[in-house]
């Protein structure tokens, strides 16, 4: 079965953005979130089926098929131009993140406060309702305000989640982390607040006080000082190593949950997996401990939080260590099955080994068409070479490139320029006439 060519499709999609006939009746003007997400998913579509026609040799011109390389430019260009629309699509879908992330946070969060309420309300059948029920249930609504008017002045940066989002547009998981911190401490102490506002006499509000004492709640503010320094931490050593480009960002279309146990390609983290893991499980004993006794900050053993340091650790080391800069390792001649041993000329294929080449979150389409390749003063896009799921070309490893006849005979420099605007070093070869 045949598909439209990209420049079709791109035409379509610039002529206007609602249902047509034949579209599948999905609205995907991408003002609303639906037709946003409509939009992306029929995109998606033909890209998927214009990569696997060309991957199966299908829809190449006859007046191309002649010529090895123009038909696999014409290819590579084609499939660019479908990766663009497709990346167009995928950053208005981005752009409805904030209406849907603001409301979805309001509703958990007030779904927690009503959630406690019940759990306040059936485990006091038999017992009675208490002053510390009052302040529990009076601690989260007022947390849970102060959510709603955070969300209502961030509104168009996702609402309550806005400090959660780095700048590479991922939630981040140290911040995510510490802002767990913070809202534990706040909620504890609002707790003793109310209650201390409710007590009955001077015993119960001197009782209160005690419940303050830097001995019995130094554990979690020791948890608080991790968490934040922690997420300072990431923030500066990321920051100061993409300036060094000794790592490579690429900014995702929105933010997503698996961020925060996944690296930027979207693989699982065992570096971040742990720390939130960790961080979770100390934060469930230490509402545990407040629920058992809302008279003082719950204390969390030094054990727990020594547990917690050594997982920060292994956290931010993970985040020294992770990414580099692209490197060439090699340039040899591309040589097909039955030609003979030569030197590089202008006009052959070059195939370039290294790493680094598609850095993580830079394996879309679209980005990958962005990967050039500076053969001496010559940038050469690196041509999109489909095979049925995905591309041969280019990869993390290998790219293959040919060779511009504007290049001059002699020493030549190649580098490599990825996705991220990372460069490699210079790596020499020699052109022969």
């Amino acid at each position: 079965m045949s598909v439209e060519s990209a420049s079709t499709v791109a035409g379509r999609s610039e002529s206007g953005g609602g249902a047509r006939p034949g579209d599948g009746g999905g609205c995907r003007c991408g003002q609303c979130p639906h037709g946003a997400r409509e939009g992306h998913r029929q995109a998606l579509a033909a890209f998927v089926a214009l990569r696997e026609e060309f991957a199966a040799g299908r829809g190449v011109p006859a007046g191309l098929a002649h010529s090895a390389g123009a038909a696999r430019q014409w290819v590579s260009d084609e499939l660019s131009l479908s990766a663009r629309l497709l990346a167009e699509r995928g950053a208005a879908e981005g752009a409805t993140w904030p209406a849907t992330a603001r409301l979805r946070a309001v509703l958990a969060v007030w779904a927690g406060v009503l959630a406690l309420l019940l759990g306040q309300a059936l485990t006091a059948v038999g017992h009675g309702w208490t002053t510390g029920r009052t302040a529990t249930l009076t601690a989260a609504a007022l947390l849970a305000l102060g959510v709603t008017a955070a969300t209502r002045l961030h509104r168009e940066q996702g609402g309550a989640l806005a400090p959660l989002v780095g700048e590479d547009h991922r939630l981040s998981t140290s911040r995510a982390v510490a802002v767990a911190w913070v809202t534990a401490v706040l909620y504890a102490v609002l707790t003793l607040a109310v209650q201390l506002a409710l007590g009955p006499g001077p015993d119960a509000r001197h009782h209160l006080l005690s419940g303050l004492g830097l001995v019995s709640s130094g554990g979690l503010l020791a948890m608080l000082a991790i968490g934040s320094t922690v997420a300072v931490l990431a923030y500066g050593m990321t920051a100061g190593r993409i300036r060094a480009g000794r790592v490579q960002k690429v900014p995702a279309d929105r933010p997503r949950v698996a961020d925060l146990l996944a690296d930027d390609g979207g693989r699982g983290s065992f570096t971040d997996a742990q720390y939130v893991l960790v961080n979770a499980a100390v934060l469930t004993f230490a509402l545990v401990r407040l629920a058992g006794d809302s008279t003082q900050l719950p204390g969390i053993p030094w054990v727990l939080v020594v547990l917690a340091a050594l997982s920060a650790v292994t956290y931010l080391a993970g985040k020294a260590v992770s990414g580099g800069r692209p490197v060439i390792l090699s340039v040899v001649r591309a040589r097909e099955l039955g030609d003979l041993a030569a030197p590089i000329r202008t006009g052959d294929d070059i195939e370039i080994r290294g790493a680094g080449f598609v850095p993580p979150g830079a394996a879309t389409p679209d980005r990958l068409a962005r990967t050039v390749v500076r053969i001496g003063g010559v940038h050469v896009p690196v041509p999109l070479v489909p095979v049925p799921g995905g591309f041969a070309n280019p990869t993390d490893g290998v790219l293959t490139v040919p060779v511009p006849v504007d290049v001059e005979p002699g020493p030549v420099d190649v580098r490599v320029i990825t996705a991220a605007g990372a460069e490699t070093r210079a790596y020499r070869i020699e052109v022969q006439d």
